[in-house]
């Protein structure tokens, strides 16, 4: 074999084992880009088989004051009713808005029937998101005061109904005012409130008192004093609460 033949060989060869060993690379990098997207699919399927199924709650070892014994609630019905019910909230989780859409209209009914005391206490649970749990609380709060319980039930009522996403945009204090007026509150008494957050102290303390009683997620159901977690999704969740208080 000439020199020149020889040259050409080892080149021809060096070509082949570069090509190999480049192809080789190429199946590493691959086994490893199937392998991350494995992990980040396994990862997406759990936390949304967490968001969308909202299993009960992680409050079940709250230890919160009884109803009818908080400064930051808002009570339905007969205080002597033989089933107490508290309910921690935040105006724009959307598992409260799910809540409030399968429960409130049995609770008024059951409260109407003298059947339970139903005492709502909004917080501002998900103020990592932004400022709305935070100015929903306070204009309530400001209806509560200003207007009294039967217009503050109207307008909590309405909060749920015209709840917001998560992701925004979220109503500004205008907004929040004409539902307070929509409600039946006087704008003159409510506006000032609304617009200068005058009942922010009232809405830390109304978060801090559930933080400090273990209160872990919303909605957080008590009744009678307990943790109330039967259901593995919020209708269930509401369900069941209603065919409590029936049986007594």
């Amino acid at each position: 074999m000439s020199k020149s033949s020889d040259q050409e060989s080892r080149a021809a060869r060096t070509q082949r084992t570069a090509a190999a060993l480049e192809a080789e690379r190429r199946r590493n990098r691959n086994r490893q880009l199937a392998s991350v997207g494995a992990v980040v699919l396994v990862v997406v399927l759990v936390v949304g088989a967490l968001y969308f199924f909202w299993p009960s709650n992680d409050s079940s070892d709250v230890d919160a004051a009884p109803a009818g014994a908080s400064d930051y609630a808002l009570g339905v019905g007969d205080p002597e009713a033989p089933t107490q019910v508290v309910v921690y909230e935040d105006f724009l989780c959307p598992f409260c808005g799910q809540f409030e859409a399968a429960s409130g209209e049995e609770l008024q009914r059951l409260a109407d029937d003298g059947q339970v005391y139903v005492e709502y206490r909004p917080i501002n649970f998900l103020a990592r998101i932004g400022d709305y749990s935070q100015r929903a609380t306070n204009a309530f709060a400001a209806v509560l005061d200003s207007e009294g319980p039967e217009v503050a039930k109207t307008f909590h009522d309405e909060l749920f109904a015209n709840q917001p996403s998560e992701s925004g945009p979220f109503p500004d204090d205008d907004a929040l005012v004409d539902l307070a007026v929509s409600a039946g509150a006087d704008e003159d008494s409510v506006r000032p409130a609304i617009e200068d957050l005058a009942f922010e102290d009232w809405v830390d303390g109304a978060t801090s008192e559930a933080t400090d009683a273990g209160v872990q997620a919303t909605p957080t159901i008590l009744v009678d004093g307990e943790p109330f977690t039967d259901g593995q999704t919020v209708e269930e969740l509401a369900a069941n609460l209603v065919s409590t208080i029936e049986q007594g």
